[in-house]
């Protein structure tokens, strides 16, 4: 049964081109090696590797870096213990009206007072900003580096400027040891992403950033199967290119380098546009659609895998128009604050307060606003 199953999912007739088997795959000419599934599956253990890397990265390189710009952890206010306020909190982070007042008879405390333990008691779950400085540190060092390494590997390769080289003798194309690190490499960060989500800073676009995790280990597992690794590796590399210039405008905001900051913004929007709006779909999503189909011509698969890269295109229309917001704020405010796209915590209490504020309770709010979070993810309020 389980071999069945096993045929089924990876039925010839959906993964590979019209007369092509994976018999074919397995014996490749002396001196060649093709991709095979199993090659993907080292990526597993490769990721908790990657996880356990990026905690030494933090303890040992990332937070003495954070100490020599003097970005401290900080102990945040402690809320003063309350059973009845504690049980409360855990289900329920930011009570209604009708809660309030009813805590505030059942304590025999002011409305304000319950108010205020709810906003200490949020400000101590959130992350310091030496926290949030040594995450983004590890993953500027991980983009940066497999970027370059990625650059190395292509700027040489005949695909790279000739996008029609993708598909000539397809999928028969040679595997070489670049492709295989950089996949392996690629896959297992996006695992260890995945595993880590759940435990990092909580950020207000968790879902999409999940779907975008989701997606791309769909594409470079699907792709490395089905041996279409020379348009997998412009996919990755274009992706890799904008997100350095993102961690490395938040480094500089965590350190409090405001006109670096703004620079690097600048820059991260720039390159965003470029290769997310401009490379991404008129130079590969172009080359998958419609060169793959005059060369090779379509497959169940290719169907599958074209309708991935389009959902990776919708994401990125989403953030941009994320980013815009950004930008176009900061032309009237000066700087850089916010970033709508990936540093926003769930749990900001600017985004609590949106939410309160539409309680009438809140005529006796604290002074804040209803912007989403920041870049910084600073912990006070604005």
């Amino acid at each position: 049964m389980t071999s069945s199953f096993s045929t089924w999912i990876w039925s010839e007739r959906f993964w590979l081109p019209e007369n092509v088997t994976w018999a074919d795959l397995e014996r490749p000419p002396p001196g060649v090696e093709y991709p095979r599934l199993r090659h993907v599956l080292y990526a597993l253990p490769l990721a908790v590797g990657v996880f356990l890397l990026r905690l030494l990265f933090e303890r040992l390189v990332a937070k003495p870096c954070a100490h020599i710009l003097q970005i401290q952890a900080g102990v945040p206010r402690q809320a003063q213990p309350n059973d009845v306020l504690e049980r409360v909190y855990q289900s329920k982070m930011c009570p209604d009206t009708r809660r309030l007042e009813g805590l505030s008879k059942q304590l025999d405390w002011d409305v304000r007072k319950i108010q205020r333990w709810f906003r200490v008691r949020r400000n101590q779950d959130r992350p310091s900003m030496q926290k949030k400085f040594c995450e983004s540190m590890w993953r500027f060092t991980f983009y940066l580096g497999i970027f370059i390494y990625a650059i190395r590997h292509l700027w040489v390769s005949p695909w790279m400027w000739d996008t029609r080289q993708c598909w000539h003798n397809y999928p028969f194309q040679p595997l070489s040891p670049g492709q295989y690190s950089y996949y392996v490499a690629e896959l297992a960060f996006y695992w260890s992403l995945m595993f880590s989500q759940f435990t990092d800073i909580k950020r207000k676009d968790f879902m999409i950033m999940l779907v975008h995790h989701l997606v791309t280990i769909m594409l470079i597992t699907f792709s490395y199967a089905n041996n279409m690794l020379r348009a997998g590796t412009l996919v990755m590399c274009v992706h890799d290119a904008s997100d350095i210039f993102l961690e490395a405008a938040k480094l500089a905001n965590y350190a409090k380098y405001q006109r670096l900051c703004d620079g690097l913004f600048v820059v991260f929007s720039i390159s965003f546009f470029i290769t997310r709006l401009v490379i991404y779909p008129f130079w590969i999503v172009n080359s998958v659609l419609f060169e793959s189909w005059e060369i090779v011509g379509p497959y169940q698969a290719w169907w599958l895998l074209n309708g991935l890269l389009l959902v990776l295109q919708a994401l990125h229309i989403i953030w941009f128009y994320l980013i815009a917001r950004i930008a176009i704020k900061a032309i009237f405010k000066g700087k850089v604050s916010k970033d709508d796209r990936s540093d926003i915590e769930s749990s900001s209490d600017e985004e609590i307060y949106s939410n309160c504020s539409k309680n009438p309770s809140q005529t006796l709010k604290p002074k804040g606003n209803s912007h989403t979070g920041n870049l910084n993810g600073e912990t006070h309020e604005h």
